[in-house]
Parts: structure tokens; C-alpha cells; sequence
């Protein structure tokens, strides 16, 4: 009886070990210990830096996975079921499409600056949709960076396909948390921040649902495949995505350092992200913004690792009063909200249902012993 309690003991914690949704956060930089900083991990996308130099013409062990990255980020229309090797001019076409999205110099070759920008982190929503851009490449008579520094003077805000917004008249949106995240009141405050930067600027204002199964907006972190067809991928490489209204869901990569307060940009960890930036951005994409080839936009597609970047430009709050109209109190500067402080000398590990595998095995042992 007492081996049979064991069994079932080991495997209901199995089962729960399995099933978890985990994320790690930090509520600061001092709260990092030395054993993360100096274990950090290479980011996802950081073998593609074998590649530079590589032209058309030319075939390169492994550049299919590279090839694998410009389809997901849709710059390979009718992609094959299987990849080659082969630099070829379907390829090249694709490398050109990016090159003048992130405002590079367009040459069709993978150059280190090309490189450089393709091993950022950044969000997972592609930059085409079927086909269809509104990015620099997807418009005529855009100046790129290489010719110009003024590439300011026209709109780069975007919208998706067909231009999805909330419903006229929706003047509330809520947003609730997955459970199975056990969130702290820190880390939620973070949200809340990043949503009232948009409902500044908008006639749109955001409160926490009381159940996340009946919020507008469902935000949970997951790692991996994780069931909506965009997986994760580990360490940097996509940070998060979030779907086009009104679909509601925002999820966020758990395996990455999540800097929850602070100034990250002083992080002696390599791999620290921090949470607001990346959440300022997803909700742009929960209200129908598109990707942005401004690069001081928070629409941008691209944000690297110990950067903040929190504050809408001109080209978000343009895009944005474009869908919903201007907060009659919007005077058109923003304001900084108030950095939230949470000094606690120990990191935040927010994980769902490990603690079953060591209860588990602790009652069963015991039981069997006794």
C-alpha cells in the first residue's frame, strides 16, 4: 500500500513538474547574484554571426537556419518545406526586404551590420504579414539610413492587415494574468505602467480584470512551444508577441532575466531584459500597431539586451491616435511615470506547480518509512 502511495506520489509530481509555466525576475540589478552574471548564456541568434561576408551565389553549411529566422519574420514568400544551403536569389531579395526595414544599407549581402541587427533580441510578431508590409520596404520613396540621416520626416507606424482595432465606442480594456504564473503585486505593476503610457496618449483606459479567463487581454509567460504555433526559443532570441485586436493574448518568453525596476543599462548580466520595454511594446501590438522602421519607436521591432526604451515617440503616439483618437487631456508631451523601487535583497524565481515534486516525494517517502 505504502509502495503504491509512493508511486502515485512520484507521478502526480511528474505531472505537475512537466505541466509548470515558470519565469525568472529580478526586482533590480543589485539583486542579481555573481552565479547568474557570470553563467550567462549566448543568445539564442548569436551563431549567425558565423555568416558575415556570406553573398549570393555561394552555398554555406547551415545557412538555412538563417534562411528558417527570414521566413518566421515573413521575408520569404512561399517558403519550401525544406531549406538549402544555397545563397539564392529568392534569398537575396529577402536579405534586401530586411536590409531597408531596419533602415541599412541595402546591398543583398550579409554584412556585419546586417548581422549585427539580425542577432538583436526582439519581438516575436513578424515584420510581413501574408506578404504585406508597411515597413520601409512595403512603401515607395523611403530614404534608408546609408543615404540619409533624415529619415524621419515621413510615418513609420504601422497597422496589421486589414486594420484591426477594439470596437468603436470601447472606451475600458481589462487585462488579467495566467494563474499559473503566480505573479507578484511588483511584477503586475509593471503592466499596469506600461498599459497607462498608452491610455495617456488615447481615449482608452486598462484595469485588471477580476479573472484572467474573462479579461479582454491575457498575459501569461510560457517557455517553448507552448501551443499557439510560435514557439520560444530560449535565452533572448524573441523576447514575446502578442496578437492583433481582438484576439487578446500576450505571452512572454519565462527563460529569459526579467529586470522587473531600475536602471538596466547597468546590469552586469549580458542577458538582462528589461520588462517594461517589452511590455510597453506588445500592448501597441494588442491594439493594432504594426511594426515601425523608426528607430526610436517603441514599435521597432528590435530592443537588446540592458536597454530601456519606455517612452512613445511621435511615430507611436501618431499611430495609435490614428486608431482610437487623442485623450482630450493629452498635451502633448509625455510624462514619466514614477520608477517603481523594490530593493529586495533576493532574486524573484515565480514559478507555477514546482514545488509539487518536492512535496510530493517528501510525504511519500515519509509515508513508506513510518
Amino acid at each position: 500500500m505504502r509502495l503504491h502511495f509512493l508511486a502515485l506520489a512520484i507521478c502526480l509530481s511528474l505531472s505537475l513538474s512537466s505541466t509548470r509555466v515558470s519565469a525568472r525576475f529580478f526586482p533590480n540589478i543589485t539583486a542579481i547574484p555573481p552565479s547568474v552574471i557570470n553563467n550567462a548564456p549566448p543568445g539564442a541568434w548569436e551563431s549567425f554571426n558565423n555568416f558575415t561576408g556570406c553573398r549570393p551565389g555561394e552555398k554555406y553549411d547551415g545557412l538555412n537556419k538563417l534562411k528558417k529566422y527570414f521566413d518566421h519574420f515573413g521575408y520569404i514568400p512561399n517558403a519550401p518545406s525544406n531549406f538549402t544551403d544555397d545563397f539564392d536569389d529568392e534569398f537575396e531579395e529577402a536579405v534586401k526586404k530586411y536590409q531597408k526595414n531596419f533602415n541599412l544599407n541595402v546591398t543583398g549581402e550579409l554584412d556585419e551590420n546586417t548581422l549585427q541587427q539580425i542577432m538583436k533580441p526582439r519581438c516575436g510578431v513578424a515584420d510581413i504579414i501574408n506578404g504585406t508590409t508597411t515597413m520601409n520596404s512595403g512603401k515607395e520613396n523611403t530614404t534608408s539610413a546609408s543615404n540619409s540621416t533624415h529619415f524621419h520626416t515621413v510615418s513609420h507606424y504601422t497597422f496589421f492587415e486589414g486594420k484591426p482595432r477594439w470596437p468603436e465606442g470601447t472606451q475600458e480594456l481589462t487585462y488579467g494574468f495566467l494563474p499559473d504564473n503566480q505573479l507578484t503585486d511588483q511584477v503586475k505593476s509593471v503592466f499596469a505602467t506600461a498599459f497607462d503610457r498608452w491610455a495617456e496618449v488615447t481615449t482608452l483606459t486598462f484595469s485588471e480584470a477580476s479573472s484572467y479567463y474573462t479579461a479582454d487581454i491575457r498575459i501569461g509567460f510560457y517557455t517553448g512551444d507552448h501551443g499557439d504555433g510560435e514557439p520560444f526559443d530560449g535565452v533572448l532570441g524573441t523576447l514575446a508577441h502578442a496578437f492583433s485586436p481582438t484576439n487578446g493574448r500576450f505571452h512572454l518568453d519565462g527563460d529569459e532575466e526579467w529586470v522587473v525596476s531600475g536602471d538596466v543599462t547597468q546590469s552586469e548580466l549580458s542577458s538582462a531584459v528589461d520588462l517594461e520595454s517589452v511590455a510597453v511594446h506588445e500592448i501597441g501590438h494588442l491594439l493594432g500597431l504594426g511594426h515601425s522602421s523608426d528607430l526610436d519607436a517603441i514599435m521597432y521591432p528590435t530592443i537588446s539586451s540592458r536597454t530601456r526604451k519606455v517612452e512613445l515617440n511621435n511615430d507611436d503616439i501618431s499611430g495609435i491616435q490614428e486608431l482610437y483618437g487623442s485623450n482630450p487631456n493629452y498635451t502633448g508631451s509625455s510624462t514619466t511615470s514614477q520608477e517603481r523601487d523594490f530593493s529586495h535583497g533576493h532574486h524573484l524565481t515565480v514559478v507555477g506547480h514546482r514545488w509539487g515534486l518536492a512535496t510530493f516525494l517528501f510525504l511519500g517517502f515519509a509515508f513508506l518509512i513510518f
